[in-house]
């Protein structure tokens, strides 16, 4: 009974998941001139550490698209690792709860020089009403930049797997500013 139950309810509310993005040939230039800076400036791949200080897990999911057939992101020569001891960016998620500020410092000082951190997302940069509604609090240290120095910052909530791309190429080519 219940089963037919589900069935029903599956059949009468029917797809509604999104559909694919559209190829863009502007992500293929992006994503060349990605490839073409991580090669001068490392000669080979760039290696990224993800921290989640306290996000909602939305940037997460945008991070985890990179890593799918449409975006292919190790292919352009961009790596995830556990150890910050062998990473060249620290990729920062979510407002940096309290109890995280800690690790995240940590986090910090044993990444190797030259090294990058991009804050994802509005939590982590402070950006719009969501930035603003964490702050600083008892629970909360606010945006990645009042615990570690930011090089990039990707606004969003959360931000596309584009911008992110985009955040990585702006780090690794020395910008300090915004995608």
């Amino acid at each position: 009974m219940a089963t037919r139950l589900i069935l029903q309810k599956i059949f009468k509310t029917g797809i509604v998941s999104e559909p694919a993005p559209l190829a863009d040939p502007n992500l293929r230039t992006c994503e060349q001139a990605l490839h073409a800076e991580i090669l001068k400036v490392f000669g080979s791949a760039v290696t990224i550490r993800h921290v989640d200080a306290g996000s909602c897990n939305g940037c997460e999911l945008e991070i985890h698209a990179l890593g799918g057939a449409h975006y292919n992101i190790e292919g352009l020569g961009v790596k995830f690792a556990a150890s910050p001891r062998h990473v060249d960016l620290l990729l920062v998620t979510g407002p940096v709860s309290r109890n995280l500020e800690t690790a995240l410092k940590r986090t910090f000082d044993a990444t190797p020089e030259p090294k990058w951190v991009v804050a994802m997302g509005d939590c982590a940069g402070g950006h719009g009403s969501v930035g603003a509604m964490f702050g600083e609090n008892y629970a909360s240290c606010g945006k990645v930049a009042n615990v570690i120095p930011v090089d990039v910052e990707v606004p969003g909530c959360p931000p596309t797997p584009t911008a992110l791309l985009r955040g990585i190429l702006a780090a690794v080519s020395g910008g300090r500013a915004s995608p």
